[in-house]
């Protein structure tokens, strides 16, 4: 096994598909990628999610991850923010309507928020943040990906999760709902944040964290 000194990466998740998107975004590079159970299998649960925007959760699961397995650790929270209810439902995406709905009843609360809301004013946009932390609880940097886009009056295709089939994304011009999950995964939210994480651990500031040197700042 790879052991805490070596170049490698742990991703504060268990989502399989989140594991192949990180590896694929730092293929060819030196660095081995690390799903947290594969380096810490019986750790604990990280605490609770309540800091009150994406960068402040993302950072409490990274800095577990981290501190659990002796390894640089990656995480991520996102959500869906729309426009006419005030950037609702954000940081509470996953929870939005209240205890115990399912992906079908978070859709359709949302939609009955939307009732009377024409399409001029349906704009939307899912955001991803990445945050990057050590195992002596630095948080290093965070990296930001959105996808903008409006939310459809009913649901369309079965492809992807979430709130996936009512938002239909401007630079694929229709619903992720129906959109092959290739070109989706192309454009996310996601997608852009793992790119701009990508770009910053193959540069000067990644490269000298990962020799456990300190950046001097520019």
């Amino acid at each position: 096994m790879t052991g805490p000194a070596d170049d490698a990466l742990v991703l504060a998740s268990g989502n399989a598909g989140k594991i192949a998107e990180l590896r694929a975004a730092l293929a060819g590079g030196p660095t081995t990628v690390y799903a947290l159970a594969e380096r810490a299998p019986d750790g604990p649960p990280p605490p609770p999610e309540d800091a009150p925007d994406y960068a402040g959760n993302a950072a409490i699961k990274a800095r577990h991850a981290a501190h659990l397995t002796g390894l640089p650790a990656l995480a991520d929270d996102s959500g869906l923010e729309v426009d006419a209810l005030n950037g609702r439902p954000g940081v509470h995406s996953a929870r939005y309507g209240g205890p115990g709905l399912d992906d079908a009843g978070r859709v359709a609360h949302l939609l009955d928020a939307l009732r009377d809301v024409p399409d001029a004013r349906r704009t939307a946009r899912f955001v991803a943040v990445l945050a990057l932390a050590t195992p002596d609880g630095t948080l290093h940097a965070t990296f930001e990906g959105t996808c903008e886009g409006r939310i459809l009056h009913a649901p369309e295709g079965a492809h992807g999760f979430g709130y996936d089939p009512v938002f239909h994304a401007t630079d694929l011009g229709q619903a992720f709902g129906t959109a092959d999950p290739a070109a989706k995964r192309r454009v996310s939210h996601r997608a852009h944040a793992l790119a701009a994480f990508a770009a910053w651990w193959d540069g000067p500031a990644g490269r000298a964290l990962r020799a456990h040197r300190p950046v001097t700042p520019p």
